[in-house]
Parts: C-alpha cells; sequence; structure tokens
C-alpha cells in the first residue's frame, strides 16, 4: 500500500493486488469512504446534459428574452446567445452567473424531475460536459436538500474552470485528486495537488483549477452545504 501526502484531510491510494486503483478516504470521524476513478462501461446509458440547449429550454419556460438574461447575468446578449447555440464555452463563474439569472444553482440548472431514494446508480449519474473547459462533471448526489454534495470531475490536459476565479455559497469545500495532477488556486495562494491529496478550504473564498499536466486528472470536490 502506498500512502499520499494529503492536506487537512486523510486520504491514501490502495495499490495492492486486492484494491488496485482503489482510492480511499478517511474522514475526522473515522469513517472510509472508497471510490474506483474507473469509466463507465460501454453499455451505460449515462445522461449526457448539454448546457447551451438547457439554458436555453429553462430561459423559454420562464419567457426571459436574451437581453433580461444577460442583463442579470452581467453577460453580453450576443455572448448568451453563442452559449445557447453551443458556439462558445463560459467559465464555471459565467455558468454560476447564467444559473443565478435563473434563479438556480448550477446542479439545478441540470436536475429534472427530484430522484428518491440514498443511491445514485453509476449509469444515471447526471453529466455535465464542458467542451470549451475540457471538463466533465458527473453529480454523485441527488439531493439538493441534503448536507452534501459530490462531483467527480474529469479534466483533460489544458482543461479546468476557466481563467475567471469564482465562489459558492458553501461554508466548506474538499477538493481530492484522484488520478492525475490538478493545479488550484485559492485567493492568492496556488497549490499543486497529485494523486491522493486534498484540501479543505471556504467555498467563499475566490477558487479555480487547470490541468496543467499532460494526462487526464479525476477529481472528487465535495461542498457542504449544496451550493454549487
Amino acid at each position: 500500500m502506498v500512502r499520499a501526502r494529503t492536506t487537512s484531510v486523510n486520504a491514501e491510494v490502495l495499490r495492492d493486488s486486492q484494491h488496485e486503483g482503489v482510492f480511499r478516504y478517511r474522514s475526522r470521524a473515522g469513517l472510509y469512504l472508497y471510490f474506483s476513478p474507473v469509466k463507465p462501461p460501454p453499455d451505460a446509458m449515462t445522461r449526457d446534459l448539454q448546457l447551451g440547449a438547457r439554458i436555453r429550454t429553462l430561459r423559454q419556460a420562464r419567457r426571459l428574452t436574451l437581453r433580461d438574461v444577460s442583463e442579470r447575468a452581467g453577460v453580453t446578449e450576443s455572448f448568451l446567445s453563442q452559449v445557447e447555440r453551443e458556439v462558445t464555452s463560459p467559465s464555471i463563474a459565467t455558468v454560476q452567473r447564467i444559473a443565478r439569472a435563473l434563479d438556480l444553482s448550477i446542479a439545478q440548472l441540470f436536475a429534472d424531475e427530484p430522484e428518491a431514494g440514498r443511491v445514485v446508480r453509476r449509469e444515471a449519474r447526471r453529466r455535465i460536459a464542458y467542451p470549451g473547459l475540457k471538463a466533465v462533471d458527473e453529480f454523485l448526489t441527488s439531493n439538493m436538500a441534503g448536507r452534501l454534495q459530490v462531483i467527480l470531475s474529469t479534466i483533460e490536459p489544458g482543461g479546468g474552470t476557466g481563467d475567471e476565479p469564482y465562489t459558492h455559497e458553501s461554508d466548506e469545500e474538499v477538493v481530492v485528486v484522484l488520478t492525475g495532477v490538478l493545479d488550484l488556486w485559492v485567493s492568492d495562494e496556488h497549490y499543486v495537488l497529485r494523486e491522493g491529496d486534498a484540501i479543505t478550504f471556504p467555498s467563499r473564498l475566490p477558487h479555480w483549477n487547470m490541468n496543467r499536466s499532460d494526462g487526464p486528472v479525476t477529481v472528487l470536490f465535495c461542498v457542504t452545504p449544496p451550493s454549487f
């Protein structure tokens, strides 16, 4: 077993023959959570949601014009039109402002009907693709009324949240790197997080990330309470 350096939380990558590639996270309460960042099987029917089409559908359902939403979000009308037509990809900070202009969080932006039960099956995860940001988010928790939100993010080389820092209304956030290397900025501080590393910080501090390595990185984002 190989133990990796961590920040604020206890995490390790298991490399014995029985648990090859499995990531174990130990909470302060002494509970263990296990994650395996493997890709879904080819026949898994995950729900890939298109950002632009979803924004357009919600805007029209609220009988709002492009000008209405763009003014609320602080972007130009032409830029919002390009986002809706998938011509351009906004940063996470801009997606957040657009969602708020629709009186939603980012997670609510993509929520259809509330899911009952405790389990989110792999094939039933809500997946949000950000082509311009070279990232895909998978929501591992479904209940926004709960106290915890967990997002599994896969970021390709050169991808990330965009060059604009953002904040959200959670009390605390834990970022755990499952595979690869992630550059993370929190306020004026810069961290290079490698496989097995973890960091905790207040979500209300401006932060952003980028994959500056040659390979993809998989990251677990845990926030409480849900706000993303």
